[in-house]
């Protein structure tokens, strides 16, 4: 580690000393990585520092080496920033503090608060109805404390798959209707009424848990940016749900969402109309990320049956 990194990490923490533990995790493509760092000499036994350096050479899974990809990536960075430097959530959608943020040439460095240390120390692979209600009830308080807010700083539109930021995986797609109906389905997201902050990647892995289950925060805010909160929830629940759990769990989940909405937002917000306008997103949202996975991995496990019938709906109801 630079020691002008260090110098940053010891200044915001009032640290006298620091070790390098272990690494979390390698960003997306090589982009750099998550470590967690010990101090010494303040009240914060550890800091978890999110080390983005840009590669020059990126190796993405999928092939997708292109400018288009590393701009989206170098962008993604400077929004995750801004956002833990200028935004703030409640104990009802836990966030890990940022303590300090550098950009330099092609480095940037985010200090954020360990999770682990405030209670947060599961990981989940697999999930009971326990966790998914927490994450689900994570959400609804997160779209409910950013609705009608200006995502200024953001992704005017949130999620990685974002039509206008994935004309390379739009082109690649070899299903002819649902390519020349992407644009229409993107419309009908944007022109929502009600709009919010999405996390933009709300998959089960981004989710830390509590010892219980019951209680969780979330980390990685790249994509954060604004949105119809179904984006959100679809993702979700196709990060932890197979086919069939889809099929038989999805209404009963998606009233459990809404109910934790409405009771979370302001006093003024016509919850009637903002229920029934989200739910008729659902199907929309589910379908636009199908339409980007299968330009971008048309194998991918989540190409599923239930995907598709939502897809057969969605275009039934486009047609004029």
């Amino acid at each position: 580690m630079k020691p002008e990194h260090q110098d940053l990490i010891l200044r915001a923490c009032a640290a006298s000393s620091l070790r390098v533990g272990a690494k979390i995790q390698t960003l997306w493509s090589g982009y750099g990585e998550i470590v967690r760092l010990h101090l010494e000499g303040c009240d914060r036994p550890s800091v978890v520092v999110k080390h983005v350096k840009f590669p020059e050479e990126a190796e993405h899974p999928g092939g997708w080496n292109t400018d288009r990809s590393h701009t989206r990536k170098v962008r993604s960075y400077q929004v995750e920033t801004h956002w833990y430097q200028n935004y703030s959530t409640d104990r009802s959608c836990r966030t890990p503090a940022c303590l300090a943020a550098s950009s330099h040439g092609d480095e940037m460095l985010m200090v954020l608060e360990d999770l682990d240390v405030a209670g947060y120390d599961q990981r989940r692979t697999s999930v009971k109805d326990r966790e998914i209600k927490a994450c689900l009830s994570w959400l609804a308080h997160f779209h409910a404390l950013f609705l009608g807010v200006t995502p200024e700083g953001l992704w005017p539109v949130g999620t990685y798959w974002h039509l206008e930021t994935r004309p390379d995986e739009l082109e690649a797609m070899a299903d002819a209707e649902l390519k020349a109906a992407a644009g229409d389905i993107d419309k009908k997201l944007n022109e929502c009424l009600f709009k919010t902050v999405v996390h933009g990647d709300a998959k089960l892995a981004n989710f830390c848990f509590s010892q219980s289950g019951g209680d969780v925060a979330a980390v990685d805010f790249q994509y954060v940016g604004g949105g119809c909160g179904m984006k959100d929830v679809v993702y979700f629940l196709g990060s932890c749900m197979e086919e069939r759990e889809c099929e038989k769990r999805v209404p009963g989940l998606l009233d459990f969402y809404f109910t934790e909405l409405k009771q979370a937002v302001k006093k003024d917000v016509d919850v009637v109309a903002l229920e029934k306008e989200w739910r008729e997103m659902f199907a929309f949202a589910w379908t636009d990320f199908h339409r980007f996975l299968l330009g971008w991995m048309p194998g991918h496990r989540k190409i599923n049956r239930y995907s598709k019938q939502l897809t057969k709906e969605v275009l039934r109801k486009l047609k004029p």
